[in-house]
């Protein structure tokens, strides 16, 4: 089975390098999306070894993820890894994403962050997830503990059956349900995670109410 990473990034240079390096050991291929990014970040993740789609402006999370799908799609990709670009993911933990689509277990892998105790992850950053995890959850028969984790493992299945059109973070949430509406499994593994002083620089309220919205929409509308 061919195995493509997809790393949806912005202005993460100074990441880059070590997340594409670690994460070509796992897969077949290795692809970056430059989401118009301001620095180097293309630059140094082509050098580090990884194939570069590069939108010419910032278009976010969810366009350059489903610019990633179809990129990898069109490269034959039976399974994608979605890793974030700034180094809070372990690339050395893909294999345990990997291993129940490699069984035929599952459609979709998520990385939970909530399944191993062990993280470092403000506490106003778990609030903020554990709410839109909840309002996920709440009267779904198939639950998950971490609904924001971008640390994901995708079956071909899913890629030709599911199409983002969110193009911020709610595009995760969007993933879940259409996934679970179409009766794809989803399952979760637990995976650590590292937060950097320089991560992140998004309004943490703005970008949760902006999730959660997309949450009632895609829960409570048909459309």
């Amino acid at each position: 089975m061919k195995i493509i990473a997809v790393i949806p990034c912005l202005n993460e240079e100074h990441f880059i390098k070590d997340v594409v390096v670690k994460t070509i050991n796992y897969v077949d291929k290795v692809i970056v999306i430059d989401d118009g990014s301001k620095d180097a970040t293309a630059r140094v993740a082509q050098e580090a070894g990884a194939e570069v789609v590069s939108h010419p402006r910032s278009q976010g999370a969810g366009a350059a993820t489903r610019t990633g799908f179809e990129t990898a799609l069109k490269h034959g990709a039976d399974i994608v890894v979605t890793i974030d670009g700034d180094g809070q993911h372990n690339p050395e933990e893909i294999p345990r994403l990997l291993a129940p689509i490699l069984k035929g277990q599952a459609d979709l892998v998520i990385g939970s962050r909530f399944l191993d105790p062990a993280t470092n992850m403000p506490a106003y950053r778990k609030l903020g997830i554990d709410t839109i995890t909840w309002l996920y959850n709440w009267g779904a028969p198939v639950r998950v503990s971490d609904s924001q984790s971008g640390f994901r493992a995708h079956s071909r299945k899913l890629l030709e059956a599911v199409r983002i059109t969110r193009k911020d973070f709610s595009f995760s949430i969007e993933v879940l349900v259409k996934s679970r509406r179409l009766g794809l499994v989803i399952a979760e593994v637990p995976v650590s995670c590292l937060y950097h002083a320089s991560g992140s620089t998004m309004d943490p309220l703005s970008h949760g109410l902006r999730v959660a919205w997309s949450v009632f929409l895609h829960r409570f509308t048909k459309k």
